[in-house]
Order: structure tokens, then C-alpha cells, then sequence
């Protein structure tokens, strides 16, 4: 069975092929292996995680799903690193262009995660995806709260 995160980031790199990234099917894996009962993929782009534009070899793959924000790194030799992120876990999204390629920054309660070296045509697509379902994801846990 073709995993449905590995033919959303294929979509996007085939529309951005100047988003610098490695490994995509080794990355999807990790997300794949993660999915809960239920738990669908809506949007999924490629990326590396970091604030340096020299470092890329920190490829992740970023998925939205119908509950969450799920991030995964399969590590060369062993192991992984999977990274979880709840709408009422969001803070806030920032973008930043260069010259070349673009940022995108997630704010959460906790940390704040940067995606570097993506394609700055794939910015706006990034970053009305997220907006658009976290606005969405934190009504809902706002009516929930209020039950």
C-alpha cells in the first residue's frame, strides 16, 4: 500500500523541486508509523528543520492531519525523531523570505520549530494550509472547552 503522506510531499516536490530536501520516502515512514486510528492526511510538505541555510542534511517531513501537526526525521543510521504539535498547542506562523528559498516558523506553547531552504513560490501554499486548518482545529477546541 503507497502511503498517502509520501504521495502528498511527492505532489509537493514535483510543484517546488527547488525545496531542498532528501529521503522523503525513509521521513513519510516515520509519520506513517505514528498515524492514530482515524487520523488523515489533509497537507504534507517537505522541508529542513533548522534556522541555518548552510545545514542540509535535517530533512522532515511535516504532515496536517484531521487532529494535529505531525513532524518526522528518520536519523541515518538509527532511529528517528517524531514530533507531535495540537491546535491548542499553536501559538503562531511566521514566513520569511530570502532570495532563494523561504522560512516558515511554528510557534507553540513550547518551543518554536523552523522549516528552512523550501522553494519561496511554496511559501503562500505553506502557509494558508496551516493557517487555514489550525483556525479551523482551535474553534473546535474552543467549543469543546466550553461543553
Amino acid at each position: 500500500m503507497k502511503s498517502s503522506v509520501y504521495e502528498k510531499v511527492t505532489e509537493f516536490k514535483a510543484k517546488y523541486p527547488l525545496t531542498i530536501a532528501w529521503r522523503a520516502k525513509k521521513h513519510c515512514k516515520i509519520i506513517d508509523l505514528h498515524l492514530n486510528p482515524g487520523e488523515t492526511i489533509k497537507y504534507a510538505f517537505i522541508a529542513q528543520k533548522n534556522d541555518n541555510p548552510l545545514d542540509i542534511i535535517t530533512t522532515n517531513v511535516v504532515a496536517l492531519t484531521n487532529k494535529r501537526i505531525v513532524i518526522g526525521q528518520k536519523r541515518l543510521l538509527f532511529g528517528y525523531f517524531f514530533t507531535a504539535i495540537t491546535p491548542d498547542m499553536f501559538n503562531d506562523l511566521k514566513v520569511s523570505m530570502g532570495v532563494f528559498w523561504g522560512k516558515i516558523h511554528i510557534d507553540t506553547i513550547k518551543e518554536f520549530v523552523t522549516f528552512s531552504n523550501i522553494q519561496k513560490e511554496a511559501l503562500p501554499e505553506i502557509e494558508t494550509s496551516i493557517t487555514e486548518y489550525m483556525m479551523t482545529e482551535k474553534k473546535k477546541y474552543k467549543e469543546t472547552a466550553k461543553k
